[in-house]
């Protein structure tokens, strides 16, 4: 299924969904960040994906980053709530989703890297090496309160 993102486009169809979902900054011992090249908008993102019926929050953000880099994470902490109204997801069944995205901090634990249907590529990158990926505004967004350790309080927006 292929997406087109819209951030603050006045043309944006409007939402008819809301799914929770995560996202997770996920750092080696270097300080390089794990990155995903999705498949279904071709933009390289955090690994993250959509909360499931019966299923803790935090249990979420180490299932999808296994299941998107092959990567196993212990959760340490929260970052954000991304909530935007005006960041829309349009999938080409018709759906228009609505931003709800969780974003948490997080360590490997195993696992090594490894692509999967939603990700035609994974790295470790070098916050240095950022500006030469595509990547959303809102998701450069997250990865920039990730990349600061300063303590702040979590980001709400």
């Amino acid at each position: 299924m292929s997406r087109i993102d819209y951030f603050r486009d006045p043309n944006a169809p409007k939402a008819n969904s809301v799914v929770p979902s995560v996202t997770a900054v996920v750092r080696d011992d270097a300080g390089r960040l794990l990155l995903i090249h999705k498949t279904d908008n071709d933009l390289w993102a955090l690994p993250g994906g959509g909360h499931d019926i019966g299923e803790r929050i935090g249990d979420t953000v180490v299932r999808e980053v296994l299941e998107e880099t092959g990567i196993q994470v212990k959760v340490d902490n929260i970052i954000g709530l991304y909530t935007d109204p005006e960041h829309v997801m349009a999938y080409d069944d018709g759906e228009v989703r609505q931003q709800f995205s969780i974003c948490f901090r997080a360590h490997p634990v195993g696992g090594s890297l490894r692509t999967s249907s939603e990700s035609k590529e994974v790295r470790w990158v070098a916050p240095t090496d950022l500006d030469g990926l595509d990547i959303h505004p809102s998701m450069m967004l997250r990865i920039q309160h990730g990349l600061n350790d300063s303590g702040r309080e979590p980001y709400v927006g």
